[in-house]
C-alpha cells in the first residue's frame, strides 16, 4: 500500500500543468519519490547496501532543496525577517497509541506584529517501531493585510499524515507525508476593516525530511549536543485558486543546533529559510526558530 501510495502521488503530480520556472522542481520532486518507491521495494537489502541508499537519499533530497530554492530566486520576490517559537510534544497513551500536541506563535516581518498562532492535535497508531499513522486537527489564527488594513481570521484544518523512520547507522532519518485539508477564510477590505467574505476548502501535501546528528557518536543518544538539518516541500492538490493559483506552494529548509537532555526532551535553535510562491510575488522569509521536543 505505500508503494501504491506514492505511485499515486506521482501521477498526481505529472498531471499537473506547470510554468518553467516550476518544472525544475516537478522534476527533483519525482526524482525524490522515485527513490522513496526504491527503498520500499528492496527492503531485504544488506545493512551496508541500505546505508548506501539511505545516504543517497538524503544527498539527493537536500540538493534538490537547494537547486530548487536558486532556481526560484531568479523570479521576483521580497525578503522578510520573522521569528518562530515552537513546541512539540507527544505523550504515550499506550503500547500502540500516542497523542501529538503541538504549539507555535510566530512573528510578522521585522517583529513588529503577532502573525499567527497555531496549536494542532493528533492521534497516533504505531503499528511498527518504523512507522506512524496520525489524523488530527489544526487552528491557525493568523494576521490578515489587505489595503492597509488588517485582522485576525483563523484557518481550520483537518490532517492526516505517514511518519517512516530509517535508521542510518546510529541516527534515523524521519520522513513524513502529510494531507491537509484547508477551510481558508477569505477576506475584503470594507471601510477601513476587514471582513470575512467567505470560506474557500482546499487541499495539500506536504513532504518532510528530518535527521539529527550527535556531536558524539553514543549509542543510543540520549543526551548531548546535535545539529538537525530538515526540508519541506508544499503542493497545492486542490481548488489551489484560493491560495497562490498554483501546484508549488512554498518550501522550507532548516538547520539548528540543540541539546538533548534526556531521552524525552530535546531543545534547538536554528535558521529556517521559507520560500513562498505568491500569486503575485514570491517570498524569501529568513526565520530564526526556538524548538522545544517532548515525549512522555
Amino acid at each position: 500500500m505505500k508503494r501504491a501510495a506514492v505511485f499515486n502521488l506521482k501521477k498526481l503530480i505529472l498531471t499537473k500543468k506547470l510554468t518553467d520556472q516550476h518544472k525544475c522542481y516537478q522534476q527533483h520532486f519525482l526524482t525524490l519519490l522515485k527513490t522513496t518507491d526504491d527503498l520500499l521495494l528492496q527492503q531485504e537489502l544488506t545493512m551496508t547496501d541500505m546505508k548506501k541508499q539511505e545516504k543517497t537519499l538524503l544527498q539527493q533530497f537536500f540538493l534538490s532543496g537547494l537547486i530548487t530554492l536558486v532556481s526560484f530566486s531568479l523570479g521576483a520576490q521580497q525578503h522578510q525577517f520573522s521569528g518562530w517559537m515552537s513546541s512539540f510534544n507527544t505523550i504515550k497513551l499506550d503500547k500502540k497509541l500516542s497523542l501529538h500536541l503541538e504549539g507555535q506563535i510566530r512573528s510578522n516581518d521585522e517583529w513588529v506584529h503577532f502573525q499567527t498562532l497555531m496549536l494542532r492535535t493528533g492521534l497516533n497508531y504505531h503499528p511498527n517501531k518504523q512507522v506512524i499513522l496520525t489524523a488530527g486537527y489544526a487552528f491557525i489564527n493568523n494576521r490578515t493585510v489587505k489595503s492597509n488594513t488588517s485582522g485576525y481570521f483563523t484557518e481550520h484544518r483537518l490532517w492526516q499524515q505517514l511518519i517512516l523512520l530509517q535508521p542510518v547507522k546510529k541516527i534515523s532519518i524521519q520522513h513524513r507525508f502529510r494531507l491537509e485539508e484547508r477551510f481558508i477564510p477569505q477576506t475584503s477590505a470594507v471601510n477601513n476593516e476587514l471582513i470575512k467574505e467567505r470560506t474557500d476548502v482546499a487541499a495539500r501535501f506536504r513532504y518532510f525530511a528530518r535527521t539529527i546528528i550527535p556531536f558524539k557518536t553514543a549509542s543510543p543518544f540520549t543526551k548531548g549536543m546535535f545539529t538537525a538539518l530538515q526540508n519541506e516541500v508544499f503542493v497545492n492538490i486542490s481548488n489551489a485558486n484560493a491560495t497562490n493559483n498554483n501546484f508549488f506552494d512554498q518550501n522550507r529548509a532548516y538547520i539548528a543546533v540543540g541539546y538533548r537532555f534526556n531521552k524525552s526532551t530535546d531543545v534547538e535553535a536554528g535558521y529556517l529559510n521559507q520560500y513562498i510562491n505568491g500569486r503575485i510575488f514570491n517570498t524569501i522569509n529568513n526565520v530564526i526558530q526556538l524548538a522545544g521536543y517532548l515525549r512522555l
